[in-house]
């Protein structure tokens, strides 16, 4: 199922949503730049959608990271690291500018891929792609079971979910393949998928070595099926996971199209995935927002303000 606006975008995808997607943006782009290595090109192509989830659908306590009925975050392409690092910042972790500005150094809390117990809010180790799909399986079965014997008529003690944000890479691996085929057997309601599909790898174009559908592979395992068409429709990203949440019946996979390094003026694709050097054109820098879109502002002055919940 195709999941597009039903309503006025500018009414929904107003000036607070694409501040904060252009301070998402500019916090990763330029953590990688300092660092002068990493992943810029996820970052750029999601934060749109990691702003709509976090603000939006994520229950989770800044203030107590260890509480056991949060929502759990999994980002399973582990090296879009930036945009997790980001995110924590934003929303008031323990994560600093400081910590930021020392993404990939040694000692660091901000390691060029999450590791769990290093960095406050990070769920689990992320880096070989697949891994974080089959560890959220294991979360999302994990609520199940406490949900069963904790819960009853009168309490709910045990009530989150697990959303995942997956790669091209994180798809083409076996480990998912067999932990999504699980998944959908046993009707994980409670975890959700979100595929960042910009058909690029390290490498080149992602068909090259893999042109299956995924959607298709994923309603075979049993999945509630989504499309999202336009990686910076907030409001369509939105109506996604509000449906997601509403369906408890299997777990649902959101195909996001998006552009890998939106933003970012290189002029091959997969340079967009790796390469750390680059300035914001004047015309089209990654905080623009689309055609017909309110746009705050372009100006990286506007990046670090913690958002306090």
């Amino acid at each position: 199922m195709s999941v597009a606006s039903t309503v006025n975008r500018e009414a929904l995808s107003d000036k607070l949503d694409w501040l904060a997607v252009t301070t998402l943006r500019f916090l990763a782009a330029d953590a990688v730049q300092a660092a002068n290595s990493g992943h810029p090109g996820l970052p750029l192509g999601t934060a749109p959608a990691a702003w709509v989830l976090w603000s939006r659908h994520l229950r989770h306590d800044p203030a107590d990271p260890s509480w056991p009925d949060r929502d759990r975050f999994v980002l399973s392409a582990g090296h879009g690291s930036a945009l997790l690092y980001a995110l924590l910042h934003v929303f008031g972790y323990d994560i600093s500018l400081g910590d930021l500005r020392r993404f990939r150094q040694l000692g660091s809390r901000t390691p060029g891929h999450p590791e769990y117990g290093h960095t406050p809010g990070v769920e689990t180790t992320t880096g070989p792609l697949g891994q974080g799909l089959a560890n959220a399986v294991g979360m999302a079965l994990a609520e199940r079971m406490l949900a069963a014997r904790c819960n009853n008529g009168q309490h709910r003690i045990v009530d989150h979910r697990t959303w995942v944000l997956a790669s091209d890479g994180d798809l083409m691996e076996g480990i998912s393949h067999e932990a999504a085929s699980l998944a959908g057997r046993l009707g994980l309601g409670r975890l959700t998928v979100i595929f960042d599909d910009n058909n690029v790898t390290i490498d080149g174009p992602a068909e090259r070595t893999c042109r299956d559908d995924a959607t298709a592979r994923f309603a075979a395992y049993g999945w509630h099926t989504l499309s999202v068409g336009d990686g910076n429709d907030i409001a369509a990203i939105d109506a996604a996971l509000t449906q997601a949440r509403d369906v408890e019946s299997a777990p649902t996979f959101i195909r996001l199209h998006t552009t890998i390094g939106y933003g970012a003026p290189v002029s091959k694709e997969r340079q967009r995935h790796t390469a750390p050097r680059w300035v914001p054109t004047r015309s089209r820098r990654c905080g623009t927002a689309p055609a017909g879109r309110t746009n705050p502002s372009t100006s990286p002055r506007s990046c670090g303000r913690r958002r306090r919940r």
